[in-house]
């Protein structure tokens, strides 16, 4: 391990204020009905933290997700390294999670490395409008994708996106989201691969789940490069939610003096992954 790639690991886990290691039992709650993304309801964002014991963190923590990604706050830091994808083709099903639409790898489809550390790939859902906003803007859909190393660290990739083009991973299962329930439905093998970054220039940071129990310790890489997204395909998400979730966003988070950083490839060019 080079010099800066130690430092990068001192500052990562040794100074960032309050950090937890997120452990698997500690995932994100997969029944929505005790919270809701609506203020003044009782049970909106605001509140999360008062309506169980266990998500206390969601209102005390420090490290909360998802936050703007100012330019202004932001470190360019080119020793990250390039963010390490080894997907594989693997069964998965497709599950309306109630706030969400949930895409579930079954056997195993490959893996991230973030610093030396194997993060499995287990899953990956939507929310809309996107959850990190870029200088204070909000784009149309933001996506999650969720990843355990053997250790129970939390690792996720997120990528935004802006009405455009039909997003190609979108297009395979469209006709799945249109009639997906409660209950787990087969897709057969889907390639995780198929799932479009577009530019290796990527932000990183320490942060939490973003629905209750609000588990903080997650590594957040954000892709900057922002992609595009039908507004049919918008549409279809937001229809198959449960009433009241279709705007599934948390509001934007304090940083509470985090540090946030930025990888550009050695020459400034952001280039396809």
């Amino acid at each position: 391990m080079g010099f800066f790639s130690f430092l990068f690991l001192f500052i990562l886990f040794f100074t960032q204020p309050h950090f937890i290691i997120c452990r698997a039992l500690e995932s994100e709650t997969d029944d929505e009905s005790p919270f809701s993304y609506i203020e003044g309801t009782g049970k909106g964002p605001k509140k999360w933290g008062e309506i169980d014991p266990h998500w206390k963190i969601c209102d005390k923590g420090k490290l909360q997700s998802p936050i703007d990604l100012l330019d202004q706050r932001v470190q360019v830091f080119p020793n990250l390294g390039k963010l390490k994808r080894d997907y594989r083709p693997a069964p998965a099903t497709v599950r309306n999670r109630g706030h969400d639409i949930t895409v579930k790898w079954k056997g195993h489809a490959g893996k991230i490395n973030i610093n030396g550390t194997d993060y499995g790939l287990l899953q990956c859902h939507w929310h809309s409008p996107s959850e990190h906003t870029f200088n204070g803007t909000r784009f149309d859909l933001e996506l999650h994708i969720i990843h355990l190393s053997s250790s129970g660290e939390i690792a996720v990739v997120a990528i935004t996106y802006k009405y455009g083009r039909p997003d190609p991973f979108l297009t395979r299962l469209f006709e799945h989201i249109n009639s997906v329930g409660h209950e787990e439905k087969d897709l057969g093998i889907i390639n995780p691969g198929n799932i479009k970054f577009g530019s290796r220039k990527y932000y990183r940071y320490i942060g939490s789940l973003t629905v209750p129990p609000c588990t903080e310790g997650v590594i957040w890489t954000i892709v900057k490069k922002v992609r595009t997204v039908s507004r049919e395909q918008v549409h279809a998400l937001r229809e198959a939610v449960h009433d009241g979730y279709e705007a599934n966003a948390r509001p934007t988070q304090k940083l509470d003096g985090r540090l946030v950083w930025m990888y550009t490839p050695r020459g400034g060019h952001g280039g396809s992954t």
